[in-house]
């Protein structure tokens, strides 16, 4: 599974959020999806930079803070590839609750939430249930 196709990174400039970290959120986030398992290789700088037009520079910058974090490892005249993975349930084994946030989204969509409310709804969800686990 040595292909880079499992990723294809979107950077949004009016998030605030650093490009570079935009790029590994995004990677992490693959990771926990299970989109990508280690063997696969990233998309290389350039094919970043194609894609996005952003400076080669921030996807090394990113790609450094993920190795450095011990999640891809970079091989000369390879690439850089997947070393470990984030996923906690196998992909297989959410699929039942990815079906049902599914249709809670398209439910909050159609009663009219906009992406940014269905993020900040579930976000505040979200914290709020994990809260007690912080607390112990």
């Amino acid at each position: 599974m040595a292909e880079s196709a499992a990723v294809e990174y979107r950077i949004d400039r009016r998030s605030g959020v650093a490009t570079y970290l935009q790029i590994v959120q995004q990677t992490k986030q693959a990771l926990r999806l299970g989109l990508l398992e280690p063997g696969d290789r990233l998309p290389t700088a350039r094919e970043v930079v194609e894609a996005t037009a952003i400076n080669p520079n921030t996807v090394l910058k990113a790609y450094r803070e993920l190795e450095r974090e011990g999640l891809v490892e970079a091989r000369r005249g390879l690439g850089t590839f997947v070393t470990r993975t984030l996923g906690g349930a196998a992909a297989a084994d959410d699929a039942p609750l990815r079906a049902e946030l599914a249709d809670w989204t398209r439910r909050a969509r159609a009663a009219g939430l906009e992406k940014d409310d269905v993020s900040a709804l579930f976000t505040a969800v979200l914290d709020r249930t994990f809260e007690g686990d912080r607390a112990g």
